[in-house]
Order: C-alpha cells, then sequence, then structure tokens
C-alpha cells in the first residue's frame, strides 16, 4: 500500500484532494509565510523603539492623557471578532458550503475592519486636537511610527478583500482565489497578533507608566 503524499502548509489546510495541494500553490503559500516573518521582524523593530521613548514626552502628554480607553476596548473587540469571521468563511471554503454563505462571513469581515479603522482615526484626530502629534515628543514620535503602521496594514487588507470579493462575483471559486483568500486570512489573522501586542505594550500598559 503506497502513502498518499500531500503538500501540508501551516494554517487552515482544505481537503487532501484540494487543487491548493499542489506543490506550486503550496510554494505560495509559504512564500506568504516568509512575507508574514519578515513583517513581523519590522513591527518588532518598530516596538523595540516605542519601549526606548516611553519617558521621552518632553513635558508634553503622556498615555494616561492621550489614549480613550473605551474606544480601544471597541477597536479591539471589532478587530478580534472580524478575525473570528475571516476563520468562518475559509471554513466555508474547506468543506465547500454555499459561495453566498462565505461572502455574507467575508462582508462582515470588511465592515469589522472598516469599523475598527474609523474608531481609530477618530483617536488619532482627537489627539492632534490637543497638540499630541508626532512632531511633539519622542514618545509621539514612536507611537505614530508604530500604531498607525498597523492601521496601514489593516487598510490595505481591506482593501485586498474588496479586490478579492470582486474577482469572486466575476470568476467564482477559480483554484488562484482559493490561495489568495487562505493568504488573505493569514494576513488578517496576522494583524491581530499584532494588534494584541499593541493593545497589550502601548495601550493596557500605560496604566503602569510613571
Amino acid at each position: 500500500m503506497h502513502a498518499v503524499e500531500v503538500n501540508q502548509h501551516p494554517g487552515l489546510n482544505l481537503t487532501q484532494h484540494s487543487d491548493v495541494h499542489v506543490p506550486k500553490n503550496a510554494t505560495v503559500i509559504f512564500g506568504f509565510w516568509i512575507f508574514l516573518m519578515s513583517d513581523m521582524v519590522f513591527f518588532g523593530l518598530m516596538f523595540a523603539i516605542y519601549i526606548t521613548m516611553i519617558g521621552a514626552t518632553a513635558d508634553g502628554p503622556g498615555p494616561k492623557e492621550l489614549f480613550d480607553f473605551t474606544s480601544l476596548a471597541l477597536q479591539t473587540g471589532a478587530l478580534l471578532l472580524s478575525s473570528l469571521t475571516a476563520g468562518m468563511a475559509l471554513l466555508v471554503l474547506k468543506y465547500n458550503q454555499r459561495q453566498r454563505t462565505m461572502v455574507l462571513w467575508l462582508l462582515a469581515t470588511l465592515i469589522l475592519g472598516l469599523t475598527f479603522l474609523t474608531l481609530e482615526v477618530r483617536d488619532f484626530i482627537a489627539m492632534f486636537a490637543m497638540d499630541a502629534g508626532p512632531w511633539r515628543s519622542g514618545y509621539l514620535s514612536a507611537f505614530f511610527g508604530l500604531v498607525p503602521l498597523h492601521g496601514l496594514h489593516v487598510t490595505m487588507g481591506c482593501l485586498w478583500l474588496v479586490v478579492l470579493l470582486i474577482q469572486l462575483s466575476i470568476f467564482g471559486m477559480v483554484p488562484k482565489l482559493k490561495t489568495r483568500f487562505m493568504r488573505f486570512a493569514l494576513f488578517w489573522h496576522f494583524l491581530d497578533l499584532i494588534w494584541i501586542g499593541i493593545f497589550s505594550i502601548v495601550y493596557f500598559g500605560a496604566w503602569t507608566y510613571g
């Protein structure tokens, strides 16, 4: 009895006989993991810069004066819930359920992502109104180097999802779109991971700052 060789990759694998498991597609997804790891290194550097600049407020406002924790709780809830909806969409893809169901989960993901961005931009505008922009201190320069970088990734993720939904409506669920949706889901979960780090270090950590 001969063993059946199946190309597996980190993340959610589809069925054994799925066209996603051909070597070319598996290589593409593995390459995307390499991209995510390189992005993780870049975020790590930004976290390191932020941590070293926490006390460099130049007698300006610090974390406790700047952050709206109600808004941050809503942002966190929206982004974490969007990770759940993205995962549900991929489960629909895995078990070959109705395409319409998958689209509904993806639209929910998009709405939650846009909700997160709206709340975050509103907080940034409030900070600018307090003259707490990146020009104010080293601390705020580091803050605006890290947090909006994550927001930019979320923005690109939302645009990517819109493009995928348009392609899905035109071409249907062709093999190339399957791998694109899988890469999008990996990217979106990665953004949730980064946000947990931001919330823990930048925002929740504000309670411990002097």
